[in-house]
């Protein structure tokens, strides 16, 4: 036993240090327009594909009370058809260019992209330009769209067991910061939008200043900022300040309970959130590795004391989850027929407990490094993926350089680190717990 153990430590120390001389450094050029448009660019000659992003920094925590949901309907608006672009076009014209198209929204932000062939770069820029000063908006297309938003609402929230419970845990954990309410929003705010609203909500975000341009792949960086400067450049900057949130989450200094009924559940449970900092922040990457020793698969703390050890949860997981603004990490388990949810609770908060009294083993923290290197690897290696990772740090994080430099920082992390942060943020004055309930009980 003592020889296997020896053994993967060993292999875990070689895998540390010729998995971080394998992470090839991004060489990318930045620029800004004088319309405030920026644009982060990397050239990647080892395919002739090339992945364009549009970022818009503005997601749901910046919706207006009363009109949750409305970042994520707007991303569904905008293919809905421009001056020079019909309906759906912008996807039936990526597709048949053999590439792939898609958008997302999150708290903070909202992108739009698509990964295509090299030689359809000024055709994809053209596309983007042409919504960006030109989406058409009218009751027919947000009538279509809203219904769609709605009917995603009820697959993914609604109707799943216990599909409702990060929404609970954001509402119950954040007092004052828009972060209390999912991107998906609520029904009856959806319900209540209107054109005009649309209409407000693209004149303030969807603007060049309030954009950026992130491109990874096949081009050659000289000539993809002519073009976006050709297409982008004469689009006027937004009339008004982009409006900014300026709330700030209160400290918590007592345990939060709420019980929960959930229909089609067929198990009780038990959730615990803890505020955490933003992403960046110089505990952040102490806690991530802290969070995957927890969370991170079937051999983290949390899943082998409570499933395979005491066999009192049929799943156990958490999860960092580090955004903008003030972020949060959850730990939940589902009680195993005929257990007491309260004893759960106790076993989830002595594995907590745990990282607070005793320093993490040398073979955990190698293992979740490793998990990050590799995570860091596998998460660069298309266009698409670095283009991601681009656009967080430049975006998000204000820094594009960050791609490069992020992954030590992890690297830097020592168990007196992980042990911390734990005390400092996994306290029980800092908790919200939820208690989950199938609807009936």
């Amino acid at each position: 036993m003592r020889f296997t153990r020896l053994w993967f430590l060993a292999l875990c120390a070689a895998w540390t240090v010729t998995a971080a001389d394998r992470v090839p450094p991004l060489k990318y050029t930045t620029t800004t327009l004088p319309n405030g448009l920026k644009a982060v660019v990397a050239e990647d000659r080892s395919r002739p594909v090339l992945n364009l992003q549009v970022w818009y920094h503005v997601g749901s925590k910046d919706e207006r009370e009363g009109r949750t949901g409305f970042a994520h309907l707007f991303e569904h608006m905008m293919f809905r058809g421009s001056r020079n672009v019909g309906p759906e076009e912008h996807m039936r014209l990526v597709r048949e260019a053999g590439g792939e198209v898609n958008a997302y929204t999150t708290f903070d932000v909202t992108v739009y992209w698509q990964t295509v062939p090299s030689n359809y770069l000024e055709r994809m820029l053209w596309l983007e330009a042409d919504r960006m000063k030109s989406l058409v908006i009218n009751e027919e297309n947000f009538t279509k769209e809203r219904e769609v938003v709605k009917e995603e609402r009820r697959l993914r929230i609604e109707n799943p067991p216990y599909g409702t419970l990060m929404e609970d845990a954001f509402a119950a954990t954040f007092e004052k910061y828009p972060y209390r309410h999912l991107p998906i929003g609520s029904m009856e705010d959806l319900n209540a939008a209107t054109v005009k609203d649309v209409q407000d909500f693209f004149d303030t975000y969807y603007v060049p200043n309030n954009a950026t341009i992130v491109m990874v792949g096949d081009f050659d960086t000289k000539e993809a900022f002519a073009l976006i400067d050709k297409h982008f450049g004469k689009i006027p900057r937004g009339k008004k300040p982009i409006p900014r949130v300026t709330a700030t989450e209160p400290d918590q200094t007592a345990l939060r309970e709420i019980t929960k009924k959930y229909k089609n559940a067929p198990l009780e449970g038990v959730l615990s959130a803890y505020h955490l900092p933003p992403m960046g922040h110089p505990d952040s990457y102490a806690l991530e590795i802290a969070s995957t020793i927890l969370s991170a698969g079937q051999s983290s703390r949390l899943y082998r004391r409570l499933v395979y050890d005491e066999q009192a949860a049929v799943a156990a997981q958490g999860q960092a989850m580090f955004l903008e603004g003030p972020s949060l990490f959850f730990g939940f388990a589902l009680a195993n027929q005929g257990k007491n949810v309260k004893e759960l609770a106790s076993s989830l908060r002595f594995v907590f407990e745990q990282m607070k009294k005793e320093l993490v083993s040398d073979e955990e923290l190698t293992k979740a490094k490793n998990q990050v290197i590799s995570g860091s690897i596998l998460g660069r290696q298309s266009v698409q993926a670095k283009a991601d990772y681009l656009g967080n740090m430049t975006v998000l994080r204000g820094n594009p350089e960050l791609y490069n430099t992020e992954l030590q920082k992890y690297l830097a992390v020592t168990a007196a680190d992980v042990q911390r942060v734990c005390q400092k943020y996994l306290r029980p004055e800092n908790e919200t717990r939820i208690w989950m309930q199938p609807e009936g009980k």
